[in-house]
């Protein structure tokens, strides 16, 4: 059981999955094979709302012709916090408390977890 790679194959196939205890009904992310703080292992994957607010967020400068970035903590709506960057408005516009909506996107070989404005 590798739970890293079982998120990842969910991705691949468009699907922006977290983990969830069985006993407990605590949501888990980033993947693992035990909830931290019970310790229960019997996590199953549920798909995940999407549906998110900007925790924290800050702007990566780049050197031109590189465009900016940002850098952005989401809290998940099940609980758990994941980084990820906000896209579809300028880097220095995302904001702290902003509502945010995932999207799995593809970048180069890899399939990843996005936030777009809600």
């Amino acid at each position: 059981m590798n739970p890293e790679q079982d998120f990842f194959a969910h991705l691949a196939a468009g699907r922006f999955m977290i983990q969830r205890s069985r006993s407990t009904g605590g949501y888990v992310f980033y993947p693992r094979v035990a909830e931290p703080g019970t310790g229960a292992t019997d996590l199953d994957w549920v798909e995940a709302s999407g549906r998110g607010t900007v925790y924290s967020t800050t702007t990566i400068r780049q050197k031109p012709p590189t465009p900016n970035y940002n850098l952005a903590l989401i809290d998940l709506e099940e609980g758990p916090r994941m980084m990820s960057r906000v896209d579809g408005i300028a880097p220095d516009e995302v904001r702290i408390g902003m509502a945010v909506a995932a999207r799995v996107v593809r970048e180069g070989d890899q399939s990843l977890v996005v936030f777009v404005p809600a």
